[in-house]
């Protein structure tokens, strides 16, 4: 765990005890620090006193009074659409609100960092779609390449339960919005954006907030080397502002829709091949067509990405290379299930919003295609170009017939549940054909989560095989 520094003696006060809370609450404690924690549930609160944390409210500016800073959990609104209770308290008593990333980035160093020949590293990957692979592909390739390597974040651990990495050590964190936006200190090593699409607007206040949200980590940050994928105008915008010219190759450009020119550094994809250049010249390649973990242009995308980083890192291309060959993808994010009579069967549970849909469909040439749940802001009209790849969707969810209504031009069934939608996925495919998940909404009409909701897809499939 990494102690929490800054704090010692002071009271902090908790809100949110789910792992992200109570690893805060943990590693201030063991900085010196005294927590006081608060969360509406009371399971949650009953097992911050199992640890011996002091529990109380704090909903007016006077239950602030001795109060160093709050510490708040990334699912708890801070400014929109409201501030919880607890937050509008604080800032009404001049309390400082902060995260864990922020307490993580305070904490990191320490004076045996001097005598190390190699300092640890942080590389923190954010954006729309995608982070959860580059990052685990990042570590993936660290580990491969017998370097010392620390997952966490939204990914694998919380990022104040991981051990205090060791010289040349590297930690992969993977950031969401809500953590970038309200962290008071971000420094990265390396900072990733893989690109941007919308999601989470009522958190933000529309698309400028977001974007705003995940510009924190590069514009307060001030990372070393910033990978920044180009594909969209968020994103040619923040590598302009980031860069003091075309050939500043502390900006590493990205893009899965064709070659990048100029005299910087870039790593761009095109027709399943990964390419480096770097002042004018290629400095690497990699054919990605053979990957299985890596399928489609989106994933394309991440290894971009991932290239980028550890190129960053001082990674040999071909050492890249192999750490690719051997990642196996993660669970519910293009995964590849079962095989059985020339179908491929594959998750991507993960693909809750339109765009990370899209990138599923344009993967795969023929789709037996599982969609729906419930409906994100903005419609599916975006889904379009991909559609062509459908040879029949099968609808599930509580609005399936509304969600149906709109694939026009497509062939439709309303299945509702998961066991009917690849009952008959699975017995209308054919070979060469591709059972997908993947379904461009989110899944609490009938799960509690898109893991869930994967899960019983790999279930409905596994009997059936």
């Amino acid at each position: 765990m990494i102690p929490v520094q800054g704090f010692d003696g002071a009271k902090v006060a908790i809100l949110g005890l789910g792992r992200s809370g109570l690893s805060a609450a943990r590693a201030l404690r063991l900085g010196g620090a005294v927590p006081v924690c608060w969360d509406d549930n009371p399971d949650a609160r009953a097992r911050a006193e199992g640890e011996g944390f002091d529990v109380m409210p704090l909903t007016r500016a006077e239950d602030f009074a001795e109060i160093a800073t709050l510490i708040v959990s990334p699912g708890i609104p801070h400014l929109y659409p409201a501030p919880n209770t607890t937050v509008a308290a604080a800032l009404a008593a001049g309390i400082p609100v902060d995260n864990d990333i922020g307490l993580f980035f305070r904490s990191l160093g320490s004076a045996e960092w001097h005598s190390m020949d190699q300092p640890p590293k942080v590389v923190a990957v954010t954006g729309s779609n995608g982070k959860s692979t580059t990052s685990a592909l990042i570590h993936h390739v660290l580990q491969d390449a017998g370097k010392e390597t620390q997952l966490a974040g939204n990914i694998g651990r919380g990022v104040l339960d991981i051990d205090p990495p060791e010289d040349g050590g590297v930690v992969v964190l993977e950031l969401s919005s809500y953590q970038t936006e309200l962290a008071r200190a971000l420094t990265p090593d390396v900072a990733v954006f893989t690109n941007l699409s919308p999601d989470h607007l009522d958190r933000h206040a529309g698309f400028g907030g977001y974007f705003a949200a995940k510009r924190r980590l590069f514009a307060e940050g001030g990372p070393d080397r910033a990978v920044i994928g180009v594909d969209e105008n968020e994103g040619r915008f923040l590598a302009g502002q980031l860069s003091e010219g075309p050939g500043d190759d502390r900006v590493i450009r990205i893009s899965a829709e064709g070659k990048l020119d100029g005299p910087g550094w870039s790593v761009f994809a095109r027709k399943g091949f990964l390419a480096e250049y770097r002042k004018g010249r290629q400095a690497g390649s990699i054919d990605l067509r053979a990957i299985k973990g890596l399928p489609g242009r989106h994933n394309h995308q991440n290894a971009c990405a991932a290239y980028a980083a550890c190129r960053a890192l001082g990674l040999a291309p071909r050492v890249i290379e192999a750490g690719f060959h051997s990642f196996e993808g993660l669970p519910h994010r293009s995964q590849l299930v079962g095989e059985a009579g020339g179908v491929s069967y594959v998750n991507d549970s993960k693909a809750t919003n339109v765009d990370a849909a899209l990138m599923a469909l344009l993967a795969f040439p023929r789709i037996r295609w599982i969609c729906g749940g419930l409906e994100k802001e903005g419609g599916l009209a975006a889904l379009k170009p991909g559609l062509a790849h459908v040879v029949k969707a099968y609808v599930i969810g509580r609005e399936a017939a509304a969600f149906a209504m709109q694939l026009d031009g497509t062939e439709v069934e309303i299945c509702t549940t998961m066991d009917t939608a690849v009952a008959r996925a699975m017995a209308d495919a054919e070979p060469g054909e591709t059972v997908l998940l993947a379904p461009a909404a989110a899944s609490f009409d009938q799960y509690d989560s898109f893991e869930k909701r994967g899960e019983d897809f790999i279930a409905q499939v596994m009997a059936r095989l």
